[in-house]
């Protein structure tokens, strides 16, 4: 078994963007990306501190959007527009959740499908079912990057998928397919999972269960990517995979904390610099 360590690719990509940044700035160029968050989400607040930190590291500039729990709908929408109308921003990016009352689907139509760093605007998602160019949603575009980093291959392979999340299990089913693997999407309405699953070449499993996938669902030899991240009652993290039982049973296996996560990251600042490039075309 070998470990699918994220955080090493990702680092490596940091690193190569960070190049690829400072040459940017030589020609003028001066990616930047808004970030908006509404609300106080504790698990937001960490995510949107790493996408911090990493925009830092990359000689990305960043901007904060803080709103309160009680914004309406309008001023969400006003906000993003007027991000939309200005030229120094490159990437929008809303950090979900976002409180109940607010439609967030609107708010992602709402964005600019050129400044739309997440991938979410319906127009980007067609263009991705399409297989054109366009911005991939961060977590989906990372694993595939990390298969591609440890040179797997997909072309061919039974792929399967639990999840259909339109944040990772639907982007992630549609870029296998163009990636030529064949690929099945289950879920929670799936009737006998481990049938399928014990098929699967490449397994992603992303429902946010802990330990879901056990030994017996898994194929001897399988990849194994784990979007999970769940926090025990202990403060310890765990997957979406019962990682000590299927370790010995696989190929290679991300771990959690430190497989897709970092990854998710390093795609958004690659996602920020594609945008701040077509921009200044």
């Amino acid at each position: 078994m070998e470990l699918l360590e994220g955080k090493l690719v990702s680092q490596k990509t940091k690193d190569e963007l960070k190049l690829e940044v400072e040459s940017l700035k030589k020609e003028g160029i001066n990616p930047k990306l808004a970030v908006i968050m509404v609300g106080n989400d504790s698990a937001s607040q960490i995510y949107v501190r790493n996408k911090n930190k990493a925009c830092e590291y990359v000689g990305i500039e960043f901007e904060e959007y803080l709103l309160s729990e009680e914004t309406k709908q309008e001023e969400l929408l006003e906000l993003i527009e007027k991000l939309n109308n200005k030229k120094e921003i490159n990437g929008i990016l809303l950090q979900s959740p976002i409180p109940r009352h607010l439609d967030i689907n609107e708010a992602f139509r709402k964005i600019s499908p050129e400044k739309d760093v997440d991938g979410f605007n319906p127009i980007n998602v067609g263009k991705l079912v399409l297989g054109q160019d366009t911005f991939i949603s961060c977590t989906p575009f990372g694993i595939i990057k990390i298969l591609e980093d440890y040179n797997i291959e997909i072309e061919g392979k039974n792929a399967v998928v639990i999840g259909r999340s339109n944040i990772v299990g639907k982007p992630m089913s549609q870029c296998l397919l163009n990636k030529n693997a064949t690929v099945t999407i289950c879920h929670s309405k799936t009737k006998d999972l481990p049938s399928i699953t014990k098929n699967a070449d490449i397994l992603v499993v992303a429902i946010g269960k802990p330990c879901f996938v056990t030994k017996d669902m898994v194929k001897p030899g399988a990849v194994v990517i784990d979007v999970g991240i769940n926090r025990m009652e202990d403060g310890k993290l765990k997957g979406d995979v019962d990682f000590d039982g299927v370790k010995d049973k696989v190929s290679y296996i991300t771990p959690v904390p430190g497989g897709v996560g970092p990854m998710t990251v390093a795609m958004l600042m690659t996602n920020v610099i594609k945008a701040a490039k077509n921009q200044n075309k």
